[in-house]
């Protein structure tokens, strides 16, 4: 009985450790010479550059490129942290923060410039109307959150004037329309869809209030970089040509996009035109004003500092 049980303990034991993957570290499976990268995003065109770089792989390619797509930004990021995935298109702030906790990430490349609309309800004609009303963002540690600081003291408001929540960005839209809120701030296409459907207008461009924003962040889960080094190289290298692709072919830019989003021709058309991808490095004057105004909004205490969290190497 003594040696039943400890069998069946030996078992047990494999059949709960079976699936709780692979260590970070792990290189891929390879097939034909390429090994698998696993990259998580939201659908959203701030990570076009990603789905580009994915449609442009070829066959004989060195990486073998592998997208997962996740629901909300928490789940995301708990996904990069544990090495559920290898890399991500992630919220800069959120990324920023991990590191700031911790947690071994590096950032390799930015996602987009631009694309971050300010969206508010047809009564709402200028920033001071907005005081006493509902006002939603993705998340708090995010740049529609800073832009939104932004906003408010540029026209003597605080947050304190009106109430601020957390909500999916794909239920914007529909809580714009039926009076729920009274404006927000998020990522493309979810902007584009109140202007389009007539339920809401652009407040302000959002470069306006912070020119050469940071956002979305192409980056990795620290301990996989270490072991795959040249592996994702290799894939940072697909992706900085998928963003000289997207540039130079804008017309390739909705077709792709239509692939991974769900979004009307008018709702990306207008989004497309929000955003752009040429250059997609990091300078470290755009990382420095996004530490800044971190600080400033307390979602910051210890700031990693460029070196730290930006892998230069990998893009250049």
């Amino acid at each position: 009985m003594k040696r039943f049980l400890a069998i069946l303990t030996v078992l047990l034991t494999l059949f709960l450790t079976a699936g709780c993957g692979e260590s970070p570290a792990t290189p891929r499976a390879e097939t034909n010479g390429a090994k698998t990268i696993r990259i998580a995003y939201l659908p959203i065109t701030h990570a076009l550059p990603l789905f580009a770089t994915k449609e442009l792989q070829t066959a004989d390619g060195p990486v073998k490129i592998e997208l997962i797509k996740y629901g909300s930004w928490p789940e995301l990021m708990d996904a990069l942290n544990t090495g559920k995935v290898d890399g991500a298109s992630v919220l800069a702030e959120l990324a920023v923060k991990a590191k700031e906790q911790g947690i071994d990430v590096k950032a390799a490349a930015l996602g987009h410039h631009d694309g971050n609309a300010l969206i508010v309800s047809n009564d709402i004609q200028k920033p001071t109307d907005l005081k006493g009303k509902v006002f939603a963002i993705p998340h708090k540690q995010s740049s529609h959150k800073l832009l939104l600081d932004q906003l408010l003291e540029k026209n003597g408001l605080s947050e304190s004037d009106l109430t601020i929540v957390e909500m999916s960005p794909p239920e914007m839209p529909a809580a714009l329309a039926t009076k729920q809120i009274a404006g927000y701030c998020v990522a493309e296409p979810f902007g584009a869809k109140s202007v389009i459907l007539g339920n809401g207008h652009e407040l302000i461009p959002a470069q306006e209030l912070w020119p050469d924003s940071i956002c979305c962040l192409l980056v990795f889960n620290g301990e996989f970089l270490a072991a795959n080094r040249e592996l994702t190289r290799q894939f940072v290298q697909q992706y900085k040509q998928a963003g000289i692709y997207l540039t130079e072919h804008p017309e390739a830019q909705k077709t792709i996009a239509l692939k991974y989003l769900k979004a009307k021709d008018k709702i990306l058309d207008l989004s497309l035109e929000w955003i752009s991808y040429d250059n997609l490095s990091i300078p470290r004057p755009a990382y420095d004003e996004l530490i800044t105004r971190m600080e400033t909004s307390h979602l910051l205490t210890k700031a990693p500092n460029y070196e730290d969290f930006v892998d230069t190497s990998l893009y250049e």
